[in-house]
């Protein structure tokens, strides 16, 4: 491993892209601005290629950079990657170009340059955000994916739009002022223990319990909660979700939100295990309502964004179930499934973006139908990615789910029977929609419509050949992520409980 500064290089090139796409000539109809940006995220990709082949996965945090940065707060540049962190990474620098290829054509013409600039923003700035090892940097990266994200939902999208976006901007700003208030406590805890410091690796080592804690998680959980999003602080994400462009929703939903259950399991779980151990019932209700909840509500909608959307509600209170359990199986799990979640939900948006185009920009099921007779490979992978998004056996959502299911069995039975409610409304919500949409008579008007031209199977290909691979073999993803998980285990001093399958065979003998 070299002294390369290979994370700061993988976060300084998606945003010098988004400058260099910004200010490139704004000539209507170009396609400079969308090959430069997609240059640009095909670099960060390589790079990451770079850094996980040079990864060790039992070797804790690695490629870590440490410059003090404001030494007065105990504040520092620091970047370092451990499974969890890489995973992530991974998974935002293969969707950022997946995202460039689907929304080639979605841009106002006069808006070109700004559009593709502002993904490359929220990529850099999300990248920045997880391998931050600083309290203080994570924070400040927190509340700067804002920014490129206010603009891509205000600016760009359906009818609705600057409402969504001004809901958005208020959720996250409430949410992230609640956090400003426990990383000053985390300053002053700091303080009365030697020196300030804001580094991961020297909070983590101090012993913060009681109800010091308990307050300085609740203002972490209350933001994450918000950003991930979980029952009951979720309704900013239907709106969003129905008034952006799909590749918003995309970068909104698949990458910006996992930032929430990636700092529960970073920031509560790493720093304070005693008051995750505490707020666990609680946390673990608000879970299975948001699965429950956001399965039942997305059975019943009309517009077709707005159910991917709330389908997410639902699948990240299996995420956060998982994490909370505070088992290896569900801690996997839950990593795992920020991946595939992200893989099967990307898909989706962008094959209901390419219907949406198809049928002049309405977005309702009700004036859907019979499309699967004039596009068939358009409503082909639209049944592949709901079949994933569903956890069909064979593609990868399946793999974590299970895991999350087999965590929260071993937590408490009645627990996991309640979570498996939300697997049969998944089978529900995402048949039934696509029952409406593309089988049936096929509906005046449409018998013109051309299927899939290249571009757009080419954009989403490595999403679905993803979902097919990791089904039968998530070997590669899982070995990265266990000794991450093993780490945070041993951290919040839980041990598996014992296989009971396994004590009744040695009864037997």
């Amino acid at each position: 491993m070299s002294d390369f500064p290979w994370l700061t290089a993988l976060a300084l090139t998606p945003l010098v892209g988004a400058l260099v796409t910004a200010f490139l000539p704004r000539t209507p109809g170009a396609a400079l601005p969308k090959q430069v940006a997609l240059g640009f995220s095909l670099l960060a990709l390589a790079i990451v290629v770079a850094v996980a082949v040079q990864y060790d996965a039992g070797a804790g945090m690695q490629f870590t950079e440490t410059h003090t940065w404001i030494e007065a707060f105990g504040a520092n540049y620091g970047l370092g990657v451990d499974g969890l962190a890489l995973t992530l990474v991974a998974l935002t620098s293969l969707l950022t170009p997946v995202v460039i290829l689907a929304s080639w054509n979605d841009a106002d013409e006069r808006n070109t340059n700004l559009y593709f600039a502002l993904m490359l923003a929220l990529e850099g700035l999300a990248l920045g955000v997880f391998m931050a090892t600083d309290v203080f940097l994570f924070y400040v990266l927190f509340e700067a994916t804002l920014i490129p994200a206010y603009f891509l939902i205000g600016s760009f999208g359906r009818e609705g739009r600057a409402k969504a976006a001004v809901k958005f901007l208020l959720f996250m700003l409430g949410g992230g002022l609640v956090m400003l208030a426990s990383v000053i406590g985390l300053y002053v805890v700091s303080s009365d223990n030697g020196a300030p410091s804001y580094l991961i690796s020297d909070l983590a080592a101090l012993d913060i319990g009681g109800n010091t804690g308990r307050w300085l998680f609740v203002g972490f959980f209350i933001a994450l909660a918000i950003k991930c999003p979980l029952f009951p602080v979720h309704t900013w994400l239907p709106d969003t979700t129905a008034a952006s462009t799909p590749g918003t929703s995309v970068l909104l939903v698949c990458v910006l939100d996992k930032i929430g259950t990636y700092g529960m399991l970073r920031f509560c779980l790493g720093l304070f295990p005693e008051a995750s151990d505490w707020a666990t019932p609680v946390v673990i209700t608000l879970a299975l309502i948001s699965v429950i909840y956001g399965a039942l509500i997305a059975v019943g909608q009309d517009d077709l964004l707005r159910l991917i959307g709330l389908t997410s509600l639902s699948h990240f209170g299996y995420i956060v179930l998982g994490i909370f359990v505070m088992n290896s199986q569900g801690i996997s799990g839950a990593t795992l499934f920020m991946v595939n979640h992200g893989l099967a939900t990307a898909a989706l948006f962008l094959i209901a973006g390419y219907l949406i185009k198809r049928r002049g920009g309405s977005a309702l099921i009700s004036q859907q139908g019979g499309m699967e007779k004039v596009t068939p490979q358009l409503a082909g992978l639209f049944l592949i990615a709901g079949l994933a998004s569903l956890g069909l056996p064979g593609l990868s959502p399946f793999v974590s789910e299970f895991l999350v299911m087999l965590g929260a069995f071993s937590y408490a039975w009645w627990v996991g029977s309640i979570a498996v409610i939300g697997i049969v409304l998944a089978a529900m919500y995402i048949l039934i929609a696509y029952a409406r949409t593309f089988t049936g008579p096929t509906r005046a008007g449409l018998e013109g419509i051309r299927d899939l031209h290249r571009l757009e199977v080419v954009a989403v290909a490595p999403l679905l050949i993803a979902l097919v691979f990791l089904g039968f073999y998530p070997k590669p993803v899982l070995d990265v992520i266990n000794p991450a998980t093993e780490t945070t285990m041993i951290h919040v001093g839980k041990t598996d409980p014992p296989a009971d399958v396994a004590q009744g065979e040695e009864a037997q003998e």
